[in-house]
């Protein structure tokens, strides 16, 4: 492993401009020195997904993702075979008059690879970085499957055999929590929880991801941010908002914040109207305020 402490890896991710607290550098160095996967969970946009991607640069290997779904089966993540290519062959060597053997068309040759064997059969020497990202928006069968990729680090095609890692895939999953996801998943993991930052690591988060803002802006507007997530709204903006935002003030060349840019921006933070609404209407002064009081 190439982080011999965890100092040694936060201060790598926050070379990667991700800032990340000892909690979460904890939990992902022993992930990857104990080679176990790393189950995180949080609300949408905190940062989950964008440390898998990150930490595939720090390892320089490949990133290979699994978007977890409803209806989400083994042919979709794990492999299936290519129906059409076989029928091809079967019409050309019938065109060519040629004798086959029907084992021929379950080689590796026509076989579709998908995600998690993809991330398992890697054959070089680096160990590919696996994503299996929103595993909360799968079915429980899907779920129950995992629970034998993550232990065993192999899958079995029955026309070919077992493929076995090689090299165990740091495997990163992630859950916004929309539903819980089974206990015997999470003890095949190291478990992180990666909240909404506090004001003063979100502002570090802001000046590292854009470092063109003004120093008034960001505190500005990561303040602004900070008091928005203590009103009860649908959809809290999350940390990628909060970039987005610093990124589309300073594309608008501004400096600070004032209520007319924020009015005129509340789309890029807030997703829903009636969002929107409840945020222009009487509370747009008193949350504006108390940010710009900070």
């Amino acid at each position: 492993m190439p982080f011999q402490t965890i100092d040694d890896l936060q201060a790598a991710l926050r070379q990667q401009t991700y800032i990340a607290d000892r909690g979460l550098a904890t939990a992902l160095f022993l992930a990857l020195k104990l080679q176990r996967p790393l189950f995180l969970e949080g609300e949408p946009g905190v940062g989950k997904t964008e440390i898998a991607k990150v930490i595939t640069n720090l390892l320089d290997t490949t990133l290979i993702r699994l978007q977890c779904y409803e209806g989400l089966d083994v042919s979709q993540a794990v492999y299936e075979w290519n129906y059409t290519r076989q029928m091809m062959h079967i019409r050309y060597l019938e065109s060519q008059k040629v004798q086959f053997d029907e084992a021929e068309l379950f080689s590796e040759a026509f076989l579709l690879k998908r995600p998690l064997l993809q991330a398992i059969e890697a054959s070089d020497d680096k160990a590919r970085v696996l994503l299996i990202d929103e595993v909360d928006r799968s079915d429980e069968e899907f779920e129950a499957f995992l629970l034998e990729i993550l232990s065993d680090f192999q899958v079995t095609v029955p026309e070919i055999g077992t493929i076995k890692a090689k090299h165990r895939p740091v495997v990163i999953l992630t859950s916004n929590r929309t539903r819980e996801v089974h206990d015997a998943l999470k003890r095949r993991c190291l478990y992180h929880w990666i909240d909404y930052p506090t004001f003063q690591k979100e502002l570090e988060i802001v000046q590292a991801k854009v470092p063109t803002a003004a120093d008034d802006l960001a505190r500005q507007l990561t303040a602004f941010i900070q008091e928005l997530r203590e009103v009860d709204l649908y959809k809290v903006p999350g940390v990628a908002e909060t970039i987005d935002w610093a990124t589309a003030l300073v594309a608008l060349n501004q400096t600070a914040l004032s209520e007319s840019i924020v009015r005129d921006t509340l789309g890029v933070i807030l997703k829903y109207q009636d969002d929107v609404d409840k945020v222009q209407s009487s509370i747009f002064q008193q949350v504006y305020s108390r940010a710009m009081s900070k």
